[in-house]
């Protein structure tokens, strides 16, 4: 079971304190660093001093940091012409010497949309079709051929499809809990798919429909990667655990149902139900970015519990 630190930063985080978690995640041995993709706060955190860009920030993390894998969960189709973010990907791609994976989303919270003037179309799940598509395939384009695209969405015309990511196509992750497009989008394009935020239940029933549409795509069944992101609270006592869940504005039972919280045998105990249902990486969503003790813990005492 992999495990990987996933942030999000739009909930109040510079740079540096980014720069400092995905420093802990290397130096204790965590597979991956993610983080969100949003420019604005949700709940009741006051967001200060407001967003950092996922890809600007992951460019910096590339150049200082040497093994951990670096991606969103998940760029929002709506922030960046398809073009442009399979330039950008492609370009931290090669800065992180091929240490990268994007997550791609149709996006979601109108919000941020009206609150720094990006447009917010009706028809998004369509829209990321298209992305996939185009970004995938100007990844895929040999050099010094072009690429061409003519959708309903999005139009190319003789793109050169530069420059090429360093590790040839970046892993793409596709997620969501949609019964029926999200499978098929995930069984054509993804290396990944990713269920955010479910219980061990719908999980099951989520992987099934997408190993479904693998196998009606003609992909080998072992095709893709599957994947929970997960809220994660562990305390070595109960005490600990109420603290720390009470620094994030959570209740303790609530994050046992729908999370991984408690002692470390209480979260080991839950990761190998995911691990049995098919789940082999787990995105740890990492609240509060101050507390690395809370890392050193987890990698302490969690992971090294598990095969």
């Amino acid at each position: 079971m992999d495990l990987r630190i996933f942030t999000e930063p739009q909930q109040g985080a510079d740079y540096d304190t980014l720069l400092t978690v995905a420093k802990a995640t290397e130096d204790l041995g965590f597979d991956a660093f993610f983080r969100s993709d949003h420019y604005l706060k949700m709940g009741d955190a006051d967001g200060l001093p407001g967003p950092t860009d996922a890809w600007i920030t992951l460019a910096g993390l590339a150049r200082e940091t040497s093994r951990i894998r670096l991606g969103t969960l998940m760029t929002a189709a709506t922030f960046r012409l398809p073009g442009v973010l399979a330039i950008q990907v492609a370009q931290v791609d090669r800065m992180s010497g091929g240490r990268v994976e994007l997550g791609l989303g149709a996006g979601w919270f109108e919000q941020e949309h009206e609150a720094y003037g990006i447009p917010f179309p009706k028809e998004k799940f369509g829209r990321l079709e298209e992305q996939l598509e185009i970004v995938t395939g100007l990844w895929a384009t040999e050099v010094g051929k072009t690429y061409d695209f003519d959708g309903t969405y999005y139009q190319l015309k003789d793109s050169p499809a530069l420059p090429k990511p360093a590790q040839g196509r970046v892993p793409v992750l596709i997620g969501g809990h949609g019964a029926r497009r999200t499978p098929r989008l995930a069984a054509r394009y993804a290396d990944e798919f990713n269920m955010p935020f479910s219980s061990v239940e719908d999980t099951a029933a989520q992987f099934g429909r997408v190993r479904d549409a693998v196998a009606e795509a003609g992909r080998p069944a072992d095709a893709l990667t599957y994947s929970n992101a997960l809220v994660v609270c562990v305390g070595r006592d109960d005490q600990e655990v109420a603290r720390r869940a009470a620094a994030i504005g959570r209740e303790v039972d609530e994050l046992k149902t729908n999370g991984l919280a408690g002692t470390p045998a209480e979260v080991v105990e839950k990761i190998g139900r995911y691990a049995e249902v098919g789940s082999t990486r787990l995105y740890l969503q990492v609240l509060d970015l101050d507390d690395l003790d809370h890392l050193e813990l987890i990698s302490d005492k969690v992971q090294s519990q598990l095969p």
